[in-house]
C-alpha cells in the first residue's frame, strides 16, 4: 500500500515539474515562498507522512526559480536597449537637419497664401505684402491687390449712410473703380437686398458714380433687372419688393428712365393678383411724384389700369383699400412722398446721366468682373487710375490728408490765438501780428472759422459784436459776418433771440449790414426748398425779429408773389412763420396796418395779387390759412367785383347771340314772304 502511494506521488512530481516548467515565473508566489520558508519552526505546520514529498518538490520549484532567473539576467533590458537605440538615432537625425539647414538655400515666402484663407500671423502677412510689392507685375501682388479691392469696396459700400455719404464717395473714387466695378455692383445690390430701408441711399451713391463713370451705373442697373427677372419667375416676393423699390429710386435719381418704371407696372398690373397690385402700389408711392413730373401721360395710364382692377372687384379687399389711398396721394400730388430727399439730392439736372433700359432686352451681366483675372498692363492701367481720380478729387490722398492736417493745426491755432487775444489788454490789441494767408479762399474759410468761434463763445450779443469789431472787419467781408449768423441760427433746435439780437446789432451799426442782409433774405427765400423744416422756422424767425424792428426796410418783401406757380410749399411755411411771427410781435391790429397802409401798396402788389380770380382766390386761401384772414377783406371785395363782371360779361354775350339769332330769324321769314 505504502508502495503504490509512493510510485503515484513520483508521477505526480513529475507532472508538476513538467507543468512548471511551461509556467512563468510569479514573483508573488516566490514572495509567499520566501514568507512561508522564514517563519519560525515554532509556526511551522506539523509533519506528516508525505513531508518527505513536498519537501522535493520546493526543492524543485526553487531550482526552476534559479533557472529562470540566470536566463533573465543574460539578456540585456530591452527598456535599457531600446532607449539607447533611440538617443543614437535622434542624435544622428538632428546632425542630419542641421546639416541639411547649412546646405539648404533660405526659401521666399509663398505670397500666394495670402489669397487662400488661411490664417497668417500678421508679422508674417506684413513680410509677404514686403516681398510682393517688389514687383507690381508678379501674379501674386495683383491677387494681394484684387484681395484688398474687394475688401475695401465691400467696407465702403456697408457704411454708407445719410449722414456720411460725401464723406464715403471720396473713399469710394479713391478706388480703383474700374478695376472693381464687378465687386461694386455686386456689393451694392446685395447691400440693397439685405437693408431695403437704405434704398433711397444707395440710389444716391451710384447717382454720384454715375456722373462720372455711366458704364458703371449702367452694369449695376443691367444686374438690377435680371435680378428682377429672376425673382419675378420664381415667386420670391421679399426680392422682388427690393428690386422694385432700387428701380423706383434710381428713376428719382434720374439714373434709369421712366420707360422702364412703365414697363414694370405694366408687367405687374397684365395680369392683377394681390402681390402684383401690392407691389405696383408701392412702386408709385415710391417715383409716383417724380414720374407724375417728367411722363404724366405714363402716370395716367397706370392709374386708369388701377381704376379698371378696382371696378372689377376680383382682387382682396385690403388690396382695393391700398388702392384707395394712392388715388387719395394722387389727387394730394404724393404731398409728403418726396422723391429725393434734401439730404441725398446731390447730383446737378445738368451732370445726370439716363440710362434707356428697357425690362425685356438681353444684358449682359458680365459677371467675370467679380472674379480676379491677371492684368498684363497692371501698371499702366493704375496710372491711367490715378489720374482720372485727380481729376475727379483735386488732388491726391496724400495731399488732401496733409491739408486736413493743416486745416486742424489752423483751426486750433486760431482757437489759441483768440484766447490769448481776450487776455491781452485793449491798447496792445493791435501789436498782435497775424499770419496772412496763403490765397483768397483760405483767407475766406480761415475768417469765417473765426467769425463761428467768436459767435459760439460769447456770453451776450454786445460782447460778440465788441470781438467781432475789435479784430478789425474788411469792408469786403460783410456777406461773410452776416451768411455765418444766419447759418448759426439754422443750426439750433429752437430759435434764440442772440442771432436775432447780434444781426439787429450789426444792421443798426452800418447801413451795409441792412443792404447785405436783405440779400441773404433773398438768398434764403430761394433755396428755402432745400432746408429742413426746422431750419426753415429758425431763418423765418429772424427775418422776422428784423422786420418787426425795422432793422431791415420792409421793402424787402416786394419780390415775393403769392401764387400758385411760384411758391412751393417750403416756400409757404417759410412766408406763413415769417408774417406770424410778426403779428405776434407787433400785435395784430398794428401788423394789419403796416400792412394796408398806403405807403408799401406798391411793394406789397406781390403779396395781395388781384390781376386773376385764381390767384386771387389762392391768395385768400393762403392768408386765411395763415390765421390772418382780416388782411383778406379788401381781396374779398375785389374778388366779388371780379365776378359780377364776369356774370355781367356772360349775360351780355349771351343777351347778343339772342339778338342776332333773332334778327336772323326775322330776316328769313321776310325773305320766305317776299317769295
Amino acid at each position: 500500500m505504502e508502495t503504490n502511494t509512493a510510485s503515484l506521488l513520483l508521477v505526480e512530481e513529475k507532472s508538476g515539474q513538467e507543468q512548471g516548467d511551461k509556467r512563468s515565473p510569479s514573483p508573488t508566489k516566490d514572495k509567499k515562498r520566501k514568507r512561508h520558508d522564514s517563519r519560525s519552526p515554532s509556526m511551522s505546520p506539523p509533519r506528516s507522512r508525505h513531508h518527505h514529498h513536498r519537501s522535493s518538490r520546493r526543492d524543485s520549484d526553487e531550482e526552476d526559480d534559479r533557472r529562470r532567473r540566470r536566463r533573465y539576467s543574460r539578456s540585456p533590458s530591452p527598456r535599457r536597449h531600446s532607449h539607447h537605440h533611440s538617443d543614437r538615432r535622434h542624435k544622428r537625425h538632428g546632425d542630419e537637419k542641421r546639416s541639411s539647414k547649412r546646405e539648404e538655400p533660405k526659401q521666399k515666402p509663398d505670397v500666394s497664401k495670402i489669397t487662400s484663407g488661411i490664417y497668417i500671423p500678421p508679422f508674417k502677412l506684413r513680410q509677404m505684402q514686403t516681398e510682393a510689392k517688389k514687383d507690381q507685375s508678379t501674379e501674386e501682388y495683383q491677387k494681394m491687390y484684387w484681395e484688398n479691392l474687394k475688401k475695401s469696396v465691400k467696407g465702403i459700400v456697408n457704411k454708407v449712410n445719410v449722414t456720411n455719404i460725401k464723406d464715403v464717395i471720396v473713399e469710394l473714387f479713391a478706388q480703383n473703380l474700374i478695376r472693381g466695378r464687378g465687386l461694386f455692383a455686386r456689393a451694392v445690390l446685395k447691400a440693397q437686398v439685405t437693408s431695403p430701408e437704405f434704398t433711397n441711399v444707395y440710389a444716391a451713391l451710384i447717382a454720384i458714380v454715375n456722373t462720372k463713370f455711366p458704364e458703371i451705373g449702367e452694369l449695376v442697373l443691367k444686374r438690377l433687372i435680371i435680378s428682377f427677372r429672376k425673382s419675378y419667375q420664381r415667386n420670391d416676393k421679399p426680392k422682388c419688393i427690393a428690386y422694385c423699390k432700387f428701380i423706383a429710386h434710381l428713376i428719382n435719381q434720374q439714373v434709369c428712365h421712366e420707360i422702364l418704371g412703365g414697363q414694370l407696372l405694366g408687367l405687374l398690373l397684365e395680369k392683377p393678383t394681390d402681390d402684383s397690385v401690392e407691389l405696383a402700389v408701392s412702386i408709385c408711392k415710391e417715383c409716383g411724384k417724380v414720374m407724375n413730373a417728367i411722363a404724366p401721360k405714363i402716370v395716367h395710364a397706370v392709374f386708369e389700369r388701377f381704376r379698371t382692377i378696382l371696378q372689377e372687384g376680383k382682387i382682396d379687399k385690403r388690396t382695393q383699400y391700398l388702392i384707395e389711398n394712392l388715388f387719395k396721394l394722387r389727387q394730394a400730388k404724393f404731398e409728403g412722398l418726396e422723391g429725393v430727399s434734401d439730404d441725398l439730392d446731390l447730383v446737378e439736372e445738368d451732370d445726370a446721366i439716363t440710362h434707356e433700359l428697357e425690362l425685356d432686352a438681353e444684358f449682359a451681366t458680365e459677371d467675370e468682373l467679380d472674379y480676379y483675372r491677371y492684368d498684363p498692363d497692371f501698371e499702366t492701367n493704375e496710372e491711367h487710375y490715378a489720374e482720372i481720380k485727380r481729376e475727379i478729387l483735386g488732388e491726391d490722398d496724400g495731399e488732401e490728408e496733409e491739408e486736413g492736417e493743416a486745416d486742424d493745426e489752423e483751426e486750433q491755432e486760431t482757437k489759441r490765438r483768440e484766447d490769448d487775444e481776450d487776455n491781452i489788454p485793449e491798447g496792445r490789441q493791435s501789436a498782435i501780428p497775424r499770419p496772412a494767408p496763403k490765397d483768397e479762399e483760405e483767407e475766406r474759410m480761415a475768417y469765417k472759422r473765426q467769425v463761428y468761434l467768436t459767435i459760439m463763445s460769447s456770453v451776450d450779443y454786445q460782447e460778440c459784436v465788441h470781438k467781432l469789431l475789435r479784430t478789425g472787419l474788411s469792408k469786403d467781408k460783410e456777406m461773410e459776418i452776416a451768411s455765418m449768423i444766419v447759418e448759426c441760427c439754422s443750426q439750433e433746435r429752437t430759435f434764440l433771440k442772440y442771432y436775432g439780437l447780434l444781426a439787429q446789432r450789426f444792421c443798426m451799426l452800418d447801413r451795409i449790414y441792412q443792404k447785405v442782409f436783405v440779400e441773404c433774405f433773398e438768398l434764403q427765400y430761394a433755396t428755402v426748398h432745400r432746408l429742413e423744416t426746422n431750419k426753415i422756422r429758425n431763418i423765418a424767425k429772424l427775418f422776422g425779429h428784423l422786420l418787426h424792428t425795422d432793422a431791415i426796410p420792409w421793402r424787402c418783401l416786394s419780390f415775393i408773389r403769392i401764387t400758385n406757380e411760384d411758391t412751393t410749399p417750403a416756400s409757404r411755411i417759410f412766408l406763413k412763420i415769417l408774417f406770424q411771427e410778426l403779428a405776434q410781435q407787433l400785435g395784430l391790429q398794428k401788423f394789419t396796418e403796416r400792412m394796408l397802409d398806403k405807403e408799401y401798396e406798391g411793394d406789397f402788389n406781390g403779396l395781395f395779387i388781384k390781376d386773376n380770380p385764381t390767384n386771387l382766390k389762392f391768395c385768400i386761401n393762403f392768408w386765411v390759412g395763415c390765421g390772418l384772414g382780416q388782411l383778406t377783406q379788401h381781396l374779398r371785395d375785389v374778388l366779388n367785383s371780379q365776378i359780377e363782371a364776369a356774370r355781367r360779361a356772360r349775360e351780355q354775350q349771351s343777351s347778343d347771340s339772342e339778338s342776332s339769332s333773332s334778327s336772323s330769324s326775322s330776316s328769313s321769314s321776310s325773305e320766305s314772304d317776299s317769295d
